[in-house]
């Protein structure tokens, strides 16, 4: 935004010149688009004048309904409003000069360095990790004035975030808005709708992740967002985060602290992508390449990958997220324990959890033929003995789906049971995917098809909670 006052100014005074009518119109649009951008900032900052200078210039520019002021009172509307721009221009370049006075950018040096006294730089556990466009408040005492703005005016700091590239987070508000959504009931789906009604969360929940506890004073109000990971001298990853202060009691308005701070983060991630410029990118390692379905078979036991997913679950996922808001605080809202629910299997082969809510798990009739034949094995099978289990498994088809052992039925059962081919992977995926896509990974595992390269996989559910109709 810094010279779009100069460059709006320019084309203005162009229109004292005879151009084409197609100009005038465009110079309405920008003229429309520019106003309204400053009167919003102006509106975020609370400076009341601007916000309706800018409001009625954008409305007396815009193009959809035009205001009828004759060639000659256009000039002169022109001339004075580029005048006006010019001198916005330098008043605001002298207002960011001022800033720059009281804040002293960190070089790319003391950048690399974590604990500081004078830098912003707060070390914390793993669990205190944020998404990368995520900036939390956080607070040890409170600041009534503050969390009265973010329960009434969340759309302030939610508008100055779009602004600068970055999800606020109000955890208070962010813990009603996902039970709304019933996120936590994803986390959790033994709980009621009871037992989520009361699921509460302060302004100080990620301070216990704090890795030494007595930087707690540092921390009185403000929004943390985290920079990198690095390794700590214990050999565990720790979540570099970086505080902002911000203060109702400051002699600095709210709307100036928050510009200061947006300026102040736009620095230090410039340094910092100049430092991992610097220091270069890290190759992925894949998988080795080979014929067989059980060299592809992600095993699925290290950490939740929602690459691995299907694309419908991965977007439900996404969705089930909050836009943005990080796997680790959704971790946090909410400890899933390993509070399992029976699986029954209905005479007519729906496949119900009566203790998460009377959840259904659906799946189309092969893949659901699939997930039938391995829960009936409960020792497991390996990839390469699945021709042995084709009649089987045609078998427990005919069963789910009544007179729909087509020739493409069974051509399809003869590719899945063929360990050759990519097929069971395939039905895997999307089983696992049925139940990923209701409820968390922690325990929809123990429901899902998995096991490791080269052996039996099987579905580890104790079989004492599986009941048949």
């Amino acid at each position: 935004m810094k010279y779009i006052p100069l460059y709006l100014a320019a084309v203005l005074l162009i229109c004292l010149a005879p151009m084409p009518y197609g100009y005038y119109t465009l110079v309405r649009f920008l003229a429309t688009v520019v106003f309204g951008i400053y009167a919003y900032r102006c509106y975020m900052t609370k400076k009341e004048g601007l916000t309706w200078v800018f409001v009625t210039l954008a409305l007396l520019f815009q193009p959809f309904a035009k205001v009828a002021l004759g060639r000659e009172i256009w000039n002169v509307v022109d001339v004075i409003v580029a005048i006006g721009l010019i001198a916005l221009f330098f008043w605001e370049r002298n207002e960011g000069q001022k800033v720059d006075k009281g804040h002293t950018p960190i070089s790319p040096i003391d950048s690399l360095k974590v604990e500081t006294k004078e830098d912003n730089r707060i070390e914390f556990k793993l669990e205190g990790k944020l998404a990368p466009k995520e900036l939390v408040y956080v607070a040890s005492e409170e600041d009534k004035a503050l969390t009265d703005l973010f329960e009434t005016k969340p759309e302030v700091f939610e508008g100055w975030g779009q602004m600068i590239g970055f999800h606020i987070v109000y955890l208070p508000l962010l813990m009603k808005r996902l039970a709304d959504k019933k996120v936590l009931q994803y986390r959790a789906p033994y709980l009621s709708d009871t037992e989520l009604a009361k699921a509460t969360i302060g302004n100080d929940f990620l301070l216990q992740y704090l890795e030494h506890p007595g930087e707690k004073g540092r921390i009185k109000h403000g929004f943390i967002r985290t920079e990198n990971i690095h390794r700590g001298g214990d050999g565990k990853d720790k979540a570099i985060n970086r505080f902002y202060p911000l203060s109702s009691n400051s002699t600095e308005p709210i709307g100036d602290q928050l510009h200061r701070i947006g300026k102040q983060i736009f620095e230090e991630k410039s340094q910092q992508e100049r430092l991992l410029e610097k220091r270069g990118g890290h190759d992925d390692f894949g998988a080795p390449i080979s014929s067989g379905a059980d060299d592809h078979f992600n095993s699925q036991l290290g950490e939740e990958n929602i690459d691995d997913l299907i694309e419908e679950v991965k977007e439900r996922i996404a969705k089930l997220r909050q836009r943005g808001i990080s796997q680790y605080i959704l971790e946090q809202l909410i400890h899933p324990d390993d509070r399992l629910s029976r699986l029954v299997i209905t005479k007519d082969y729906r496949l119900l959890l009566p203790d998460y809510n009377n959840m259904e798990i659906k799946m189309e009739p092969l893949v659901k033929a699939v997930y039938l034949l391995f829960l009936n094995h409960p020792e497991g099978i390996m990839f390469k003995y699945l021709p042995d289990y084709r009649e089987e498994l045609a078998h427990i088809y005919n069963k789910v789906k009544p007179w729909g052992l087509t020739d493409r039925a069974l051509q399809s059962i003869e590719d899945v049971t063929n360990p050759l081919l990519n097929s069971i992977n395939e039905k895997c995926a999307r089983i696992r995917g049925a139940f990923v896509g209701q409820f968390d990974d922690h325990m929809a595992r123990k429901y899902y098809i998995d096991g490791l390269r080269g052996e039996a996989k099987r579905i580890a559910l104790p079989r004492d909670l599986v009941v048949w109709e």
